[in-house]
Protein backbone atom coordinates (compact mmCIF):
# COMPACT_ATOMS: atom_id res chain seq x y z
CA UNK A 1 0.00 0.00 0.00
CA UNK A 2 1.23 3.76 -1.15
CA UNK A 3 1.48 5.58 2.47
CA UNK A 4 0.71 9.17 2.69
CA UNK A 5 4.89 9.68 3.58
CA UNK A 6 5.32 8.07 0.59
CA UNK A 7 2.95 10.14 -1.65
CA UNK A 8 4.87 12.86 0.14
CA UNK A 9 8.46 12.55 -0.85
CA UNK A 10 7.75 13.02 -4.39
CA UNK A 11 5.99 16.12 -4.20
CA UNK A 12 9.09 17.47 -1.42
CA UNK A 13 11.77 16.73 -4.24
CA UNK A 14 10.12 18.11 -6.79
CA UNK A 15 8.89 21.20 -4.62
CA UNK A 16 12.76 21.61 -3.60
CA UNK A 17 13.90 21.57 -7.24
CA UNK A 18 10.88 23.98 -8.52
CA UNK A 19 12.08 26.37 -5.43
CA UNK A 20 15.58 26.79 -6.42
CA UNK A 21 15.05 27.21 -10.07
CA UNK A 22 12.20 29.19 -11.20
CA UNK A 23 12.40 31.63 -8.55
CA UNK A 24 15.92 32.78 -10.16
CA UNK A 25 14.48 33.77 -13.30
CA UNK A 26 12.03 36.21 -11.44
CA UNK A 27 14.61 39.07 -10.89
CA UNK A 28 16.21 37.99 -14.29
CA UNK A 29 13.74 39.31 -16.90
CA UNK A 30 12.99 42.72 -18.08
CA UNK A 31 13.02 44.35 -21.12
CA UNK A 32 16.16 45.45 -22.94
CA UNK A 33 17.01 49.11 -24.21
CA UNK A 34 16.24 48.42 -27.97
CA UNK A 35 12.80 48.01 -29.15
CA UNK A 36 13.97 46.68 -32.62
CA UNK A 37 13.88 43.12 -33.71
CA UNK A 38 17.74 42.06 -34.73
CA UNK A 39 17.89 39.74 -37.42
CA UNK A 40 19.62 36.87 -37.98
CA UNK A 41 21.68 36.53 -34.24
CA UNK A 42 23.69 33.49 -33.88
CA UNK A 43 23.64 31.57 -30.96
CA UNK A 44 26.60 33.26 -29.22
CA UNK A 45 25.78 36.49 -29.92
CA UNK A 46 21.96 35.55 -28.73
CA UNK A 47 23.42 34.29 -25.09
CA UNK A 48 25.38 37.19 -24.80
CA UNK A 49 22.51 40.03 -24.97
CA UNK A 50 20.47 37.25 -22.36
CA UNK A 51 23.44 37.35 -20.06
CA UNK A 52 23.94 41.06 -20.22
CA UNK A 53 20.26 42.04 -19.87
CA UNK A 54 19.79 39.58 -17.05
CA UNK A 55 22.42 41.10 -15.56
CA UNK A 56 21.00 44.53 -15.87
CA UNK A 57 17.24 43.37 -14.77
CA UNK A 58 19.27 41.76 -11.48
CA UNK A 59 20.01 45.08 -10.42
CA UNK A 60 16.80 46.99 -11.61
CA UNK A 61 13.83 45.02 -10.09
CA UNK A 62 14.11 46.19 -6.57
CA UNK A 63 10.78 45.28 -4.84
CA UNK A 64 7.06 44.35 -6.20
CA UNK A 65 4.28 42.41 -5.05
CA UNK A 66 2.21 39.86 -6.19
CA UNK A 67 -0.63 36.77 -5.62
CA UNK A 68 0.10 33.20 -6.35
CA UNK A 69 -2.36 30.61 -6.13
CA UNK A 70 -0.80 26.98 -5.52
CA UNK A 71 -2.30 24.29 -6.57
CA UNK A 72 -1.32 20.61 -5.65
CA UNK A 73 -3.50 17.39 -6.70
CA UNK A 74 -2.16 13.94 -6.51
CA UNK A 75 -4.70 10.81 -8.55
CA UNK A 76 -3.88 7.26 -7.76
CA UNK A 77 -3.47 4.29 -5.65
CA UNK A 78 -4.92 3.88 -2.80
CA UNK A 79 -6.44 7.62 -2.29
CA UNK A 80 -6.43 10.68 -4.13
CA UNK A 81 -5.41 14.23 -2.63
CA UNK A 82 -6.35 17.87 -3.42
CA UNK A 83 -5.11 20.79 -1.93
CA UNK A 84 -5.08 24.63 -2.94
CA UNK A 85 -3.69 27.89 -0.85
CA UNK A 86 -3.71 31.51 -1.90
CA UNK A 87 -0.59 33.28 -1.06
CA UNK A 88 0.40 37.48 -0.98
CA UNK A 89 4.17 37.45 -1.67
CA UNK A 90 6.12 40.45 -1.86
CA UNK A 91 9.45 40.67 -2.69
CA UNK A 92 12.65 42.92 -1.81
CA UNK A 93 15.80 42.78 -3.85
CA UNK A 94 18.71 41.33 -3.24
CA UNK A 95 17.20 38.44 -1.91
CA UNK A 96 14.27 38.65 0.82
CA UNK A 97 10.26 37.38 0.12
CA UNK A 98 7.63 37.31 2.81
CA UNK A 99 4.63 35.67 2.37
CA UNK A 100 0.84 35.90 3.71
CA UNK A 101 -1.22 33.42 3.49
CA UNK A 102 -4.92 34.40 2.43
CA UNK A 103 -6.83 31.44 1.73
CA UNK A 104 -6.64 27.57 2.04
CA UNK A 105 -8.80 24.53 0.82
CA UNK A 106 -8.60 21.10 0.30
CA UNK A 107 -6.19 18.76 2.42
CA UNK A 108 -5.07 19.59 5.60
CA UNK A 109 -1.85 17.30 5.21
CA UNK A 110 -1.08 18.71 1.86
CA UNK A 111 -1.30 22.13 2.68
CA UNK A 112 0.80 21.66 6.21
CA UNK A 113 3.52 18.82 4.69
CA UNK A 114 4.31 20.37 1.13
CA UNK A 115 2.42 23.62 0.21
CA UNK A 116 3.70 25.12 3.08
CA UNK A 117 6.97 24.08 3.13
CA UNK A 118 7.35 25.02 -0.30
CA UNK A 119 7.17 28.80 1.11
CA UNK A 120 9.81 28.18 4.05
CA UNK A 121 12.06 26.95 1.52
CA UNK A 122 11.41 29.40 -0.88
CA UNK A 123 12.53 31.79 1.53
CA UNK A 124 15.78 29.97 2.34
CA UNK A 125 16.65 29.54 -1.74
CA UNK A 126 17.58 32.93 -2.06
CA UNK A 127 21.34 32.90 -1.46
CA UNK A 128 22.10 29.93 -3.17
CA UNK A 129 21.65 30.46 -6.69
CA UNK A 130 25.22 30.77 -8.42
CA UNK A 131 24.87 27.28 -9.46
CA UNK A 132 21.85 27.33 -11.05
CA UNK A 133 21.22 30.24 -12.89
CA UNK A 134 20.76 30.12 -16.80
CA UNK A 135 24.14 31.10 -17.95
CA UNK A 136 27.30 28.79 -19.40
CA UNK A 137 28.92 28.03 -16.55
CA UNK A 138 26.07 25.56 -15.87
CA UNK A 139 24.35 25.34 -19.12
CA UNK A 140 25.26 23.92 -23.09
CA UNK A 141 23.32 25.20 -25.23
CA UNK A 142 22.53 23.97 -28.84
CA UNK A 143 19.63 24.12 -31.37
CA UNK A 144 19.28 27.24 -32.31
CA UNK A 145 15.80 27.85 -34.22
CA UNK A 146 13.85 31.72 -34.95
CA UNK A 147 10.55 30.74 -35.40
CA UNK A 148 7.69 33.00 -36.52
CA UNK A 149 5.99 34.35 -33.72
CA UNK A 150 3.28 36.97 -32.77
CA UNK A 151 4.37 37.44 -29.54
CA UNK A 152 7.91 38.19 -30.72
CA UNK A 153 8.45 35.15 -28.28
CA UNK A 154 10.49 33.46 -31.51
CA UNK A 155 14.01 32.31 -30.71
CA UNK A 156 14.34 28.59 -29.45
CA UNK A 157 17.00 27.66 -28.19
CA UNK A 158 17.87 23.66 -26.24
CA UNK A 159 19.73 23.76 -22.95
CA UNK A 160 21.52 20.80 -20.92
CA UNK A 161 23.01 21.07 -17.95
CA UNK A 162 26.89 20.78 -18.02
CA UNK A 163 26.73 18.51 -15.22
CA UNK A 164 23.62 16.60 -14.51
CA UNK A 165 21.94 17.44 -11.16
CA UNK A 166 18.48 17.38 -9.25
CA UNK A 167 18.62 21.32 -9.37
CA UNK A 168 19.00 22.05 -13.16
CA UNK A 169 16.44 21.38 -16.39
CA UNK A 170 17.11 19.98 -19.68
CA UNK A 171 15.03 20.97 -22.41
CA UNK A 172 14.21 24.14 -24.36
CA UNK A 173 13.74 27.90 -23.66
CA UNK A 174 12.06 30.62 -25.25
CA UNK A 175 13.67 33.86 -25.35
CA UNK A 176 11.87 37.29 -26.52
CA UNK A 177 13.17 38.70 -29.86
CA UNK A 178 13.06 42.17 -28.50
CA UNK A 179 13.61 42.11 -24.59
CA UNK A 180 16.28 39.39 -24.96
CA UNK A 181 13.93 38.07 -22.28
CA UNK A 182 13.22 34.25 -21.56
CA UNK A 183 9.20 33.72 -21.99
CA UNK A 184 8.51 30.28 -21.97
CA UNK A 185 10.76 27.10 -20.77
CA UNK A 186 9.26 23.41 -21.42
CA UNK A 187 11.70 20.91 -19.44
CA UNK A 188 12.38 18.25 -17.28
CA UNK A 189 14.81 17.74 -13.92
CA UNK A 190 18.06 16.79 -15.02
CA UNK A 191 18.52 14.00 -12.57
CA UNK A 192 15.23 12.89 -11.10
CA UNK A 193 14.75 14.70 -7.61
CA UNK A 194 13.11 11.33 -6.06
CA UNK A 195 13.20 7.63 -6.48
CA UNK A 196 9.30 7.81 -6.14
CA UNK A 197 9.40 10.26 -9.05
CA UNK A 198 9.37 8.30 -12.75
CA UNK A 199 9.33 11.47 -14.64
CA UNK A 200 8.27 15.05 -14.47
CA UNK A 201 7.13 17.55 -17.60
CA UNK A 202 7.51 21.32 -16.45
CA UNK A 203 6.00 23.97 -18.34
CA UNK A 204 6.63 27.44 -17.51
CA UNK A 205 5.59 31.01 -18.38
CA UNK A 206 6.28 34.56 -18.03
CA UNK A 207 4.40 37.68 -18.84
CA UNK A 208 5.24 41.36 -19.86
CA UNK A 209 4.37 43.27 -16.46
CA UNK A 210 5.16 47.13 -17.26
CA UNK A 211 9.32 46.97 -17.68
CA UNK A 212 9.66 43.30 -16.54
CA UNK A 213 9.28 39.92 -17.43
CA UNK A 214 7.70 38.17 -14.25
CA UNK A 215 5.86 34.53 -14.02
CA UNK A 216 2.70 33.62 -15.03
CA UNK A 217 2.26 30.35 -14.59
CA UNK A 218 3.88 27.22 -13.64
CA UNK A 219 2.62 23.61 -14.75
CA UNK A 220 4.40 20.67 -13.44
CA UNK A 221 3.13 16.85 -13.81
CA UNK A 222 4.86 13.78 -12.02
CA UNK A 223 4.52 10.26 -13.35
CA UNK A 224 4.80 8.64 -9.39
CA UNK A 225 6.09 5.35 -9.38
CA UNK A 226 3.68 2.39 -7.97
CA UNK A 227 1.01 4.49 -9.35
CA UNK A 228 -0.37 7.44 -9.63
CA UNK A 229 -0.39 11.23 -10.81
CA UNK A 230 1.17 15.09 -9.28
CA UNK A 231 -0.38 17.85 -10.76
CA UNK A 232 1.47 21.01 -9.38
CA UNK A 233 -0.03 23.82 -10.53
CA UNK A 234 1.08 28.03 -9.70
CA UNK A 235 -0.55 30.66 -10.92
CA UNK A 236 0.78 33.93 -10.74
CA UNK A 237 -1.21 37.09 -10.68
CA UNK A 238 -2.08 40.55 -9.34
CA UNK A 239 1.59 42.27 -10.02
CA UNK A 240 2.52 45.73 -8.53
CA UNK A 241 5.97 46.98 -9.20
CA UNK A 242 6.89 48.90 -6.25
CA UNK A 243 10.09 49.93 -6.76
CA UNK A 244 12.73 49.81 -9.44
CA UNK A 245 15.96 51.43 -10.57
CA UNK A 246 16.11 52.73 -14.53
CA UNK A 247 17.41 50.98 -16.84
CA UNK A 248 19.16 52.28 -20.25
CA UNK A 249 17.21 54.23 -22.01
CA UNK A 250 14.13 52.40 -24.07
CA UNK A 251 11.51 55.13 -24.77
CA UNK A 252 10.38 58.20 -23.64
CA UNK A 253 7.27 57.05 -21.70
CA UNK A 254 7.35 56.80 -17.90
CA UNK A 255 9.24 54.22 -16.57
CA UNK A 256 8.55 51.40 -14.04
CA UNK A 257 9.48 53.36 -10.98
CA UNK A 258 7.30 55.76 -11.79
CA UNK A 259 4.01 54.62 -10.32
CA UNK A 260 2.79 50.97 -9.16
CA UNK A 261 2.19 49.02 -12.62
CA UNK A 262 -0.68 46.22 -11.94
CA UNK A 263 -2.12 43.55 -13.69
CA UNK A 264 -5.89 42.37 -13.25
CA UNK A 265 -6.49 39.24 -11.55
CA UNK A 266 -6.99 36.34 -14.14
Amino acid sequence: MVTRKQVARPFLALLAFLVVVWPARVRAQSPAARETVEPGLNLPELLDKLVEKNAERSEALQKYQGRRTYTLTYTGFPTSFHAEMVVDMTYQAPGTRQFKVVSESGSRWMIDRVLKRLLDAEQEADGNRAGVDLNSRNYDFSDLERQEAADTCSYVVAVEPKVPSKLLYRGKIWVDSRDFAVCRIQAEPSKNPSFWIKKTDIHHTYEKIGDFWLPLENVSESAIRGGGRAVLTIKYQNYEILAARGLKPADPGPSANSFPVSNPAN
